[in-house]
């Protein structure tokens, strides 16, 4: 583990992008950057398309290390290249971003009020793959859906058996079990997370530091006892839906907790935007983004 990249995840001032869209929502994410799906055929050319998008960001000059403290990365974005170099290699040795892997495989359809990860078949080879590129940690995601107190536990135990699995390879596990924002069972479900994650947090060795990304709670300061707790090194926010301007209101009274967002970062951005209106905008998004992840 890169011990400047600990330092910097743990204590730096900043947020961590969100550039693991993958197969599933990748048109969608297409689509709302202004490249429609009648502009490429097959999945080859939408990933292309996808990669395109994700270095325009990354190169952009609005983009480094100053308030971006990380991002993340599908597979393939791992697997290629920005300006010659390993897409992780570049962000760090660039622009001072340090590089997270998604690792999940998507999710298995509602039992018990949630949706559980998909197995990861070859998740060890996965994971020794992205220690030679020069990744730090992972994330994984899944959804709680009702205030269902079996489904949650059943996603916590799911989370922390593959957290484990990661912490092995000597890199650090982002846990993402997201509340959906829609919920009508929001704020129960939220008080059952909690409850479920400090009672795992607690089994986990001195040594076993995991990082958090939860959606912003309706309750302000609600994840205040995860954000002080000695087994994590840093507590992220999901957006979840929410808009850019409504995700940062709710970040921003939320102590501890910094961004992790992916559309409400990439919120109004589009392929046709000149590359100074397309710098100004990314801009001006990392800076709101970056201002209410120091509060």
């Amino acid at each position: 583990m890169n011990d400047e990249q600990l330092q910097k995840v743990r204590a730096g001032k900043g947020f961590i992008a969100a550039l693991d869209q993958s197969g599933g929502s990748t048109p969608k994410a297409l689509s709302l950057y202004g490249v429609e799906p009648s502009a490429y055929s097959g999945e080859t050319e939408m990933f292309d398309l996808m990669h395109a998008m994700r270095s325009r960001i990354v190169t952009s000059p609005s983009f480094d290390g100053a308030k971006v403290l990380g991002a993340i990365l599908f597979e393939m974005t791992m697997d290629r290249d920005i300006e010659g170099k390993g897409t992780a290699d570049y962000l760090w040795s660039d622009k001072g971003v340090v590089p997270f892997l998604k690792i999940d495989k998507g999710l298995m359809d509602e039992a018990d009020g949630v949706q559980l990860m998909k197995p990861m078949p070859g998740l060890d080879e996965l994971l020794a793959r992205g220690v030679e590129k020069g990744i730090f940690g992972t994330k994984e995601r899944s959804v709680i859906k009702l205030a269902e107190e079996g489904g949650v536990k059943a996603i916590v135990d799911q989370q922390v058996d593959v957290g484990r699995q990661v912490l092995a390879h000597g890199l650090v596990p982002i846990l993402e079990p997201e509340v959906d924002i829609n919920s009508p069972e929001k704020a129960e479900a939220e008080a059952l997370l909690r409850s479920a994650l400090i009672a795992v947090l607690d089994e986990l060795s001195d040594e076993q530091q995991v990082m958090l990304k939860l959606t912003l709670p309706n309750e302000d300061g609600f994840y205040g006892p995860l954000v002080d707790h000695p087994r994590v090194l840093r507590v992220v926010a999901l957006s979840g839906g929410y808009s850019r301007r409504d995700a940062n209101a709710r970040l921003g009274r939320n102590p501890g907790v910094i961004a992790s967002f992916s559309r409400a970062l990439t919120e109004g951005l589009t392929a046709q935007q000149a590359p100074k209106e397309f710098d100004a905008a990314l801009g001006e998004a990392i800076e709101g983004i970056y201002s209410a992840s120091i509060t």
